[in-house]
């Protein structure tokens, strides 16, 4: 009977331990992913790094939202770019985020999710305000424009000169009268201290149609001091704020500069233009403005945000876009993230809130 007893427990215990046993085989095995390695650098106002060591910037910020919506577990590493470039080729990272922009070379060594932003490269300078101030008045007097004026001025004199002399030169002839040339250069005297106000007076109309004319040179006299005042004001303030370069035709011929493997490089060498090359956008920009070079050329929204942040007094971005830039998040070849981040991004970028996250970070 024991034996009986014995025999029967054996067996459901081995039939509750079968069940268990199943049950669990029946369970999906829950895997646990690995921290992705998410490279990345300083390229604003794509990835900034806070004082506090805290990554922000479009980029970053549509990461995050990426990765929060997959569940996936992540750590930044800052690198270079080249090191960024060469962790994608060989897979030591897992993604990378920065101001990364999409060109045939890097396509062949790596993948690209779809596009986030797209603008181009410009070109930012500094205005020559630094001129001294008899300089920048001796550039001009010897310019052809400040010439088109003066010429203008002693063409409107003569003409008022010439008619106060036909008015007056036979019953003025104390003042106006004599030869031709004596009489018109009286009339122009007469017309030059009108204009400007002088009004010596010793010379005079006596005749009706003539100081008819004096009382409506005197009223036109004070529009044409004005224009003549605006016009040289306007010229020395064009001369402060000029600069050598104007667009791409003048880039060959001055000091140019560049951030080293960007594809502002590729660009330049392209064109066949020489150029000095950086680490960073400020060391550039900051050897702009120290006159060391007369134009960077790199990436639009990375030069307007800098220049915006740390030199906006002394530096611009002119108003011209080249080489259309696609900027994007770079994965190794055959990553098994591409499909998954490209529909994230994808559902992402087509909220109104996306829109914001763009006019936070590059303004208008």
């Amino acid at each position: 009977m024991n034996v009986l007893k014995t025999t029967i427990a054996s067996a459901f215990f081995l039939l509750l331990a079968g069940f268990f046993y199943c049950a669990q085989a029946q369970e999906p095995e829950q895997k646990s992913l690995p921290k992705l390695i998410v490279s990345t650098k300083e390229a604003p106002p794509f990835s900034v790094k806070t004082e506090g060591g805290v990554w922000k910037g479009v980029s970053i910020d549509l990461w995050r939202e990426i990765a929060d919506t997959l569940e996936l577990d992540y750590d930044f590493r800052e690198m270079k770019l080249e090191e960024i470039l060469q962790s994608m080729r060989d897979g030591t990272s897992d993604v990378a985020v920065a101001g990364l922009t999409v060109t045939n070379t890097r396509e062949r060594d790596m993948d690209f999710t779809h596009s986030f932003y797209t603008s181009g490269l410009s070109i930012a300078v500094s205005p020559e305000g630094s001129s001294s101030p008899f300089g920048v008045i001796f550039r001009v007097l010897v310019s052809w424009k400040f010439l088109q004026i003066i010429v203008g001025l002693v063409v409107v004199l003569m003409v008022f000169g010439i008619l106060i002399w036909v008015f007056e030169r036979r019953k003025n002839k104390d003042h106006f009268g004599g030869s031709a040339v004596k009489g018109l250069g009286a009339g122009f005297w007469w017309s030059a201290v009108t204009m400007t106000t002088v009004g010596y007076g010793d010379k005079a109309p006596a005749t009706f149609f003539g100081r008819l004319l004096a009382i409506f040179w005197m009223f036109a006299s004070l529009f044409m001091v004005s224009f003549f005042t605006a016009s040289v004001a306007s010229l020395l303030l064009v001369d402060q704020l000029q600069s050598k370069v104007s667009g791409l035709k003048d880039l060959p011929h001055v000091r140019v500069g560049t951030l080293v493997d960007s594809t502002s490089e590729t660009f330049l060498k392209r064109q066949k233009i020489r150029c000095r090359k950086f680490d960073t956008v400020v060391d550039a920009l900051t050897a702009l403005r120290d006159d060391e070079l007369d134009a960077v050329v790199y990436d639009a929204p990375m030069l307007r945000y800098v220049i915006q942040s740390d030199f906006r007094n002394d530096l611009a971005v002119l108003e011209i876009r080249f080489e259309t830039q696609n900027y994007s998040i770079a994965l190794p070849t055959n990553s098994d993230l591409r499909e998954s981040v490209n529909q994230t991004m994808l559902d992402i970028t087509a909220e109104p809130e996306w829109q914001n996250t763009l006019h936070r970070y590059l303004g208008d």
